[in-house]
């Protein structure tokens, strides 16, 4: 008998429309949630293929809220449901009778999830129309775009991939499931904000993480390139094959036998340069490279770099990535796969999107799944983006329309308790071990964190990564643990793991199958432990079933290129380049594990038992690219804006440079009749689409952008500046001396750790993505010094003081990894 879905007995109503909200309801469904989709009369605002896909496993409704009979329908589903979605702008659904209190009279146990574009308490910001590109536009998404468009000079730059929206949906999905487990322990009804564009901010948090006096250790060479030309005065204009050559050797693509651009990130982990240099033949080479511990600091090195460390020293990297470039030409880029997944050295192919939606690994593990669509016919499209581990897992089949006489006509849902507000997070009480590095993973605990879960990150005594993706990303990543030093290769280690995992609640990792079998977590040996723990694990091609690639390694940017992210960004076959924000996969992995993990949460409350929650970097590319990661018989092209030149969707929907800096115009609904209303523009009405953008970008040259605002103010039109997401960090800016910041009204708000322990200040972005109406969000204390609470921890799983001077005395447990908290 196929296994109970995890979320099959709760019913969610989804008013979404376009993108985030429907993405919420997508991921509910796949986990098993009944979903009911609420249409206007005419049906979807999102008219897409795209829009199938979203709601391929949900039920729906056509429902006009702007009769009184239909309200009072709605009204009556509302009694009938436990969790509410919509993403309209604030007070919409106010003003269709609605609103919060309307809906908790109805229900007072339902879940209400919110995704406004902005902050409904944002004075300034509140009004904007939350279109992807306005949000985007906004936060800084479109200006930093990373260092690749800084050395060419790009000021202004446009991705079609929707980063907003699934952060967004992510985040609100994690919060409807958290919300429910702390529903169900007595804390009633919860209506919760998610603000787009906070989750974007918070999605882009590495990209305007700022450290007081920055090593030099840690710039890569197209940083310490910008930093000369910026301090000469030189001009930011170099060429993309100029660039090429400011790429660090274990962190670049490089051209095969078949003209295939295959692409390798394996700095950073110490045996990854090791493993990359041998499969390629080049072990001469290796012998050559000084290796020495990366955690020294640099005045006590004993060469001028190490292969630990990111990157590669100015003396080596020319004759290292001569070396490759010549052993990558010997062979295809398919051959190179099969090399590398085997040899267990992170590198893939890559990819366009539409070769990824055929690929065999893809279409074997789930990641991308076939469905019969009454419309589009036989489809490919993404799988889920969350899922628990299961033998009998299918994928989704189209849903029938609902019945609404039979949904109105049964009960509605039985009243719950509810204590009221508590001053809790939604996960008090949890324990958390956390055995992840890098970003991801260590994403999973320090969300956790926020809402009230306590987290141990248990880390190797030896490192295996460099401090740059410990230390530098760990300030974010690490944040609201505690730190224990343990080596689990051996039997003292492992030992001291099952005592900390008999006193968890759940227990994470990145890594593959083969991974977590070496770790001590196979599924016996947690029954054998805990029966009710649950594991999360990330990794980089996993999905819902097995395929080739399941035990191939990965980061984020390999997720990108095999998904077909590089490619569109780059514009080409011969131009790849990543998609330009540190962790654009990366942390939106660790919230989709999150949504995961709230699934089992609830699961575990029904059966008493545990399981597997899963997430992976692949399925994370999948929902970035969810407008468009469909094919089928008759599928139009697939040209969405695409490389360097790319400035928008059209001309109403564009970035535009007016004479006083770039802004965004947004007129997806009026078009041209926003240019008829204008006496400057007018003339430009009746052009063709193919000659309007040129032309309105010639004539937008000749005003200020407060002009051209207030010109085409009225209608739906919106034009906001391209902000950088430097001056969005520096605007919302909050010093953590001055007191405990206000994270509830303001669309965006960062934080100066100006009293942080590694003796530098640094800001970060604050956590204010989710913010519920009862529950508490904690703001997560500084990431600690790696072993600096293993003596405690210890103690408290019943090691005595002379044990644990023993199991540090051989080695099993460590109390550090450098003398200074950020090795300089």
């Amino acid at each position: 008998m196929p296994q109970q879905e995890p979320l099959s007995d709760f019913r969610v109503l989804d008013f979404g429309q376009y993108l985030a909200g429907p993405l919420v309801g997508m991921m509910l469904a796949d986990l098993g949630a009944e979903v009911i989709r609420i249409d206007p009369p005419g049906g979807p605002r999102y008219n897409s293929p795209a829009a199938a896909m979203l709601s391929c496993a949900k039920q729906h409704l056509t429902l006009d809220l702007k009769t009184a009979a239909d309200r009072e329908r709605a009204l009556g589903l509302v009694a009938r449901a436990d969790v509410v979605i919509e993403n309209f702008r604030p007070g919409v659904m106010e003003r269709l009778g609605l609103g919060p209190a309307a809906l908790k009279a109805a229900n007072p146990a339902i879940i209400t999830l919110s995704l406004p574009g902005f902050a409904s308490g944002d004075a300034e910001l509140a009004d904007l129309p939350a279109w992807e590109g306005v949000i985007a536009a906004r936060t800084g998404q479109f200006t930093d775009m990373g260092l690749n468009r800084r050395l060419m000079g790009i000021r202004a730059s446009f991705t079609p991939l929707a980063l907003a929206s699934a952060y967004g949906a992510s985040f609100g999905a994690m919060a409807v499931l958290f919300a429910l487990f702390a529903r169900a322990r007595g804390a009633g009804g919860e209506q919760i904000e998610v603000p787009l564009a906070s989750a974007l901010l918070e999605g882009l948090v590495y990209n305007c993480e700022r450290i007081e006096d920055y090593p030099e250790r840690y710039k890569s060479p197209r940083e310490v390139e910008i930093d000369r030309r910026s301090a000469a005065g030189l001009p930011m204009d170099l060429s993309f094959a100029e660039l090429s050559e400011f790429l660090d050797p274990f962190y670049r693509t490089y051209a095969c036998a078949d003209g295939r651009g295959f692409y390798v990130v394996a700095g950073s982990v110490k045996s990854h340069p090791r493993r990359v240099l041998t499969l390629l033949g080049l072990e001469a080479l290796l012998a050559e490279l000084p290796d020495f511990d990366a955690y020294l600091n640099s005045a006590d090195w004993p060469d001028d770099w190490s292969l630990r460390n990111y990157p590669v020293g100015e003396r080596d990297r020319a004759r290292i990535a001569a070396a490759m470039k010549a052993a990558f030409a010997t062979r295809p880029a398919v051959e190179w796969e099969e090399i590398f997944g085997a040899g267990q050295a992170p590198a893939t192919m890559q990819r366009w999107t539409k070769e990824w939606l055929a690929d065999p690994h893809a279409l074997a593990s789930g990641l991308v799944q076939e469905v019969d669509d009454p419309v589009y016919g036989h489809m490919r499209q993404m799988g889920p983006v969350a899922w628990l581990e299961s033998e009998t897992w299918q994928p989704a089949e189209p849903a029938e329309p609902a019945d609404l006489d039979s949904l109105l006509a049964e009960a509605p849902r039985a009243p719950r308790a509810d204590r009221g507000p508590s001053g809790q997070g939604w996960l008090a009480g949890l324990r958390v071990l956390d055995l992840t590095n890098v970003i991801a993973g260590p994403t999973v605990g320090s969300t956790l964190a926020r809402f009230g879960a306590e987290v141990i990150s248990l880390q190797p005594v030896e490192p295996s990564v460099d401090p740059w993706n410990t230390i530098v990303f760990g300030l974010q990543a690490q944040r609201g643990k505690r730190s224990l030093l343990l080596n689990l290769r051996t039997a003292k280690g492992q030992e001291a793991l099952r005592r900390l995992l008999a006193e968890s609640d759940l227990v994470t990792m990145n890594g593959t199958d083969d991974q977590r079998e070496r770790l001590g977590l196979s599924d016996a040996a947690l029954k054998a432990v805990k029966p009710e723990l649950i594991l999360v694990q990330l990794d980089a091609f996993g999905g819902p079933k097995r395929g080739r690639k399941s035990d191939h390694l990965g980061y984020d940017d390999l997720a990108q290129a095999a998904t077909g992210v590089m490619l569109r960004f780059g514009g080409g076959i011969e131009t790849p380049e990543e998609h330009a924000h540190f962790g654009t996969i990366d942390v939106l992995t660790g919230f989709n594990a999150c949504v995961a993990l709230g699934a089992a949460l609830l699961q575990r409350q029904r059966d008493g038992k545990g399981a597997v929650a899963r997430a992976s970097l692949a399925a994370a590319g999948n929902l970035i690219q969810a407008q468009f990661l469909y094919d089928y018989p008759g599928r139009g092209p697939f040209d969405e804006p695409s490389g360097r030149a790319a400035l928008g969707w059209g001309p109403f929907y564009h970035c535009y440079e007016a004479a006083d800096g770039w802004f965004f115009l947004a007129a997806p609904q009026e078009r041209q009749a926003a240019l008829a209303r204008v006496s400057e523009l007018a003339d430009l009405a009746d052009l063709p689409e193919a000659a309007l953008q040129p032309a309105l970008a010639e004539r937008f040259t000749s005003a200020a952008f407060a002009h051209w605002q207030a010109a085409l103010a009225g209608g739906s039109t919106t034009l906001v500046r391209l902000a950088s997401l430097l001056e969005t960090r520096d605007a919302s800016l909050h010093q953590e001396s001055a007191g405990p910041p206000d994270i509830t009204q303001a669309t965006f708000r960062t934080l100066r750790h100006d009293r942080h322990p590694m003796g530098r200040w640094c800001d970060l972005v604050a956590p204010n993505a989710v913010r519920p109406a009862k529950a508490a969000i904690t703001i997560p204390g500084p990431m600690p010094k790696y072993g600096q609470h293993s003596r405690e921890i210890l103690a408290e799983i019943g090691y005595s003081a002379e044990e644990i001077d023993a199991l540090i005395a051989d080695g099993t447990v460590g109390l550090s990894w450098s003398k200074d908290y950020l090795p300089t």
